[in-house]
């Protein structure tokens, strides 16, 4: 696809864009409060409140949905448009959307009070598919640091090496030479001539053997032939019967869309190959064409400081001066000078009535003073969204206001004023413009100088103001901020003189950063829910958009984490083969995070003592902070608040009982780590406890018949190469309460080296599989129990067991009084 599609494609989403955004600024601003006082003068005030509580659900999840679809469009648009300039302006649009989602997705989870959300009459509204709803990771996040990932993998696995666990030269595939090829075929030759003729001697003394004992008659040598006979008659046509039958069936797949075709696949994969190659070009173009952009960009930075900086100083300098004898002439006093977090001089001139002939040139200072007065207006959002606080009492709702929107309507005001009306017709290069790398660098230039003059105008105003005889009066509101900075306790330093790269070897030295293995998060099997679910049975899907969510976006971009709700840390519990290190596994590689494993049993021996743990949290905390994005791991989280340990139990889990709250309070807003716990038992750990450390829990369950079928053919895909024709629905009904877990262990356990050498003349059968999945214990109904029963006890489920609550209260009530006046009518009747 040429860069001209993908230009028209920008240009439309940019259009839904605005649209959405006006709909999504005016419905913020809207009085809830009118609209439910409304409802409560026709309806009863809990039936209104139901109603509105509804209808706000519905608007905010056709939003979701509506951001969602842009949110993937931008992403495909951004890692396939080449224009560095274009670029830009599409990276920090598809950084606000997504901030955006997740705003809204805390929205949802407030009012539907459970992690998932869901609404049928929306999607059908929209006529979106489940596929066409499921946010896309975007591909940036990990192309934009492959040097820093590559070189963070050779680091680790030097010092790996050095300390002896893994091989030093790890085997390669190597072009052999001619001679070695031909030596290789001697070898396999002579090895195949010695076994010919062993066998050959093999059948010559079995025939001495044979000829040794008595003869037989001829009669029975023509009874043995004519068996003979009949046997090989009877085998060929078995064997003729098969091979048609196995035909038919396969055309018969081919036909109603079961197979693919055998040259539709190798078309497939011919075009799957071609985008590939045409992805990589055009991703080489990306990093040609940035580095051209920035180097341009430093040599007119450069120009214009040399050609523009002097007079520009003296220009921004006299406007200044100007003002302050305008203002003493006028007041008879000398002004106060704005400080640099105001604004400074840019302050002065961006007011109305202020606005001079310099001011008046910088049209891009004036937008970005625009933006930090929308931003200085809306609350932060950005703080601990701790639903663990006791909210039970509150059922009613209040969207929360976004921290987004300002950036999505500032880039689209951007847009409109550069690229919507430029005339790029016939343009084919996709270098920068000249003319907006000018433009663009001497505002930047200008605001530079600007910041030098200020700070000497000041010290100009204060000498004016000692010669008057007048004090600079100093703001207390800056003294009393100053203060409480003083006030806050800094944390102390314990490894102040090493370096970065000396922690993070000891780190992983002792086992406590780790290497993972790279698995992407569409590698969690499973699709979307197809109809609304309840909070305790979300699909695979779900689960892998909500992981996204929480956890991927906000580590996997700095804009997106500084303008969301911040979550510190998230237990993810569900039975044993259910796939939480997996997803764990995912989250790390999506972000290319530094996972840090403080799981008892892997820290058990390691800093040995108080002062020992202390450092363990102090390096744990330091590390991640400096090698953001960073995860920190815990295994079997419910057992460091467990009320009896196991007295085989030698690992010592409450070691970390005190300091894992503290651990997570250490965690800065600012700071992109998460800290991330799974857990197969965790209803057996003290509540208040692991309620006071994680901020948000996920349950898993097992699979259902859809995701358990879907896991079945992929796996077997994988494992057999396609050679297999197993019934898996036939096996998604019989391992009906396993996990894909048991499943692939199942598969890893039958599909040996040999097995699927044996394929094409054995196929495999479900007795195979069957007899291994047996030795497996499958998920119990009483453990589903005890996972529901214990997510209903988590904050969230709390609440939403408070709601429900009162909606059962609510159509008792109104039974009631239909029947009142059903029993009053009656009686009206009857007089």
């Amino acid at each position: 696809m040429s860069s001209t599609y993908f230009n028209e494609i920008w240009h439309q989403s940019q259009h839904e864009c605005e649209l959405l955004s006006t709909i999504d600024y005016e419905r913020q601003h809207q009085d809830v409060e009118t609209t439910v006082a409304t409802m409560n003068a026709a309806v009863g005030s809990v039936a209104a409140d139901a109603d509105a509580k509804a209808l706000l659900q519905s608007s905010l999840y056709e939003f979701y949905l509506r951001y969602i679809c842009l949110c993937n469009r931008l992403e495909d648009v951004y890692d396939n448009m080449i224009q560095p300039q274009k670029r830009q302006l599409v990276r920090k649009l598809l950084d606000a959307c997504l901030g955006r989602v997740i705003e809204l997705k805390h929205d949802l989870v407030n009012i539907d009070l459970m992690e998932f959300s869901y609404n049928d009459a929306v999607v059908d509204r929209l006529r979106l598919t489940p596929m066409e709803t499921e946010l896309r990771v975007s591909r940036y996040f990990l192309r934009e640091r492959q040097q820093e990932l590559e070189f963070r993998k050779r680091t680790m696995q030097e010092i790996l090496v050095k300390l002896g666990w893994l091989e030093e030269h790890e085997l390669e595939e190597t072009v052999a030479t001619e001679i070695e090829a031909i030596r290789m075929l001697q070898m396999h030759e002579r090895a195949r001539q010695g076994r010919l003729r062993a066998h050959f001697m093999k059948e010559i003394r079995i025939l001495k053997e044979k000829g040794k004992s008595e003869e037989r008659t001829e009669k029975e040598r023509s009874d043995s032939g004519l068996l003979a006979a009949m046997k090989i008659q009877k085998m060929w046509r078995g064997h003729t019967a098969r091979r048609i039958t196995r035909r038919r069936k396969m055309e018969e797949m081919i036909l109603i869309g079961m197979l693919p075709p055998p040259a539709a696949v190798l078309k497939e994969r011919a075009e799957k190959l071609e985008k590939l190659q045409r992805n990589e070009k055009r991703h080489e173009a990306q990093v040609v064409y940035a580095e051209q952009f920035e180097t341009r960009q430093r040599l007119v930075q450069e120009e214009i400081r040399q050609k523009h900086g002097a007079s520009m100083k003296e220009d921004i300098a006299d406007e200044i001066r100007a003002w302050v004898k305008d203002c003493y002439e006028k007041t008879g006093k000398l002004p106060d000078f704005p400080t640099e977090d105001q604004g400074g001089s840019l302050h002065i001139f961006s007011r109305p009535g202020t606005e001079s002939e310099h001011s008046r040139s910088s049209a891009r200072s004036s937008k970005e003073s625009r933006k930090t007065k929308d931003k200085s207006k809306s609350p932060a959002r950005s703080g601990d969204l701790n639903v663990n606080e006791n909210q039970e009492e509150d059922v009613s709702f209040q969207p929360a206001p976004s921290i987004c929107l300002p950036d999505i309507r500032t880039e689209i005001d951007l847009f409109n004023d550069t690229w919507r009306d430029k005339d790029e017709a016939g343009v084919l290069s996709q270098a920068a413009y000249e003319d907006m790398i000018y433009s663009d660098k001497y505002q930047e230039v200008e605001l530079e100088f600007r910041r030098a003059v200020d700070d000497v105008m000041r010290q100009e105003i204060e000498l004016l103001q000692t010669a008057v005889g007048k004090k600079l009066k100093k703001s207390s509101k800056k003294t009393r901020r100053s203060g409480k900075k003083n006030k806050k306790k800094k944390e102390k330093d314990l490894t102040p003189d090493r370096t970065t790269e000396s922690l993070y070897e000891e780190l992983v030295t002792n086992g406590i950063i780790r290497k993972y293995p790279e698995l992407k998060l569409k590698q969690f099997l499973g699709d979307k829910a197809l109809t609304a679910r309840n909070g305790t049975n979300p699909s695979p899907g779900d689960i892998r958009q909500i992981l996204t969510e929480y956890c991927i976006l906000p580590l996997g971009s700095d804009a997106i984490h500084n303008c969301t709700p911040l979550i510190r840390s998230i237990l993810l519990a569900g039975p044993r083969g259910s796939g939480k290190k997996a997803l764990l596994h995912a989250i790390c590689t999506e972000v290319g995070a530094v996972l840090f494993d403080l799981t008892p049993a892997n820290i058990v021996g390691k800093y040995p003592g108080k002062s020992g743990l202390i450092m363990l949290i102090h390096l744990v905390v330091k590390v991640s902070r400096l090698l953001q994005p960073a995860v920190i791991y815990m295994g079997d989280a419910e057992r460091p608040f467990m009320k009896k340990i196991p007295k085989t139990d030698r690992t010592d889990p409450k070691r970390l009982k005190k300091d894992l709250p503290k651990l997570i309070k250490n965690i800065a807003p600012e700071d992109r780590v998460i800290f991330v716990g799974t857990s197969n038992l965790p209803w057996e750990a003290d509540q208040k406890m692991l309620q006071s450390v994680y901020n948000r829990f996920i349950y898993i369950p097992r699979p259902d018949y859809g995701a358990m079928s879907y896991a079945w053919k992929t796996l077997l895909h994988d494992y057999s190469g396609g050679v297999s024709n197993l019934d898996t629905s036939a096996m998604a009904k019989i391992s009906d309460g396993y996990t894909i877990g048991a499943i692939d262990a199942c598969l890893k356990e039958v599909m040996t080296c040999k097995r699927k050498l044996q394929l094409r003349t054995q196929p495999l059968t479900n007795a195979e599989l069957i007899n291994v999945l047996c030795t497996r214990d499958p998920v119990y109904r009483e453990e589903e129990e005890a996972f529901e029963s214990w997510w209903s006890k988590t904050p969230l489920g709390r609440r939403r067991q408070r709601f429900l609550e009162l909606e059962e209260e609510r159509l008792i009530e109104e039974q009631a009084q239909a029947a009142k006046q059903g029993n009053g009518n009656k009686k009206k009747g009857t007089n």
